[in-house]
């Protein structure tokens, strides 16, 4: 599985898919309170996930990312 350097406590689990191999699953929420933590504004932080973590493809371990759910 690919781990994020810097972000193994950001993981809360692992995902799995039928016919694909486990990956882990670091929590949004927590990723971005550690970026705001080492000194980005709250938008840099959900910018640079989303471009830079989120959009990155490296290959078939590449992590997942939990959102929390609402049923609204």
């Amino acid at each position: 599985m690919t781990r994020m350097d810097g972000f193994d406590d950001c993981i809360v689990g692992v995902a799995e898919q039928y016919g694909r191999p486990s990956v882990l699953c670091y929590s949004v929420e927590k990723v971005i309170n550690k970026l705001m933590a080492d000194g980005m504004t709250e938008e840099e932080a959900v910018d640079y996930h989303r471009f830079n973590q989120a959009c990155a493809y490296v290959g078939e371990t590449t992590p997942a990312f939990l959102h929390p759910y609402t049923d609204e």
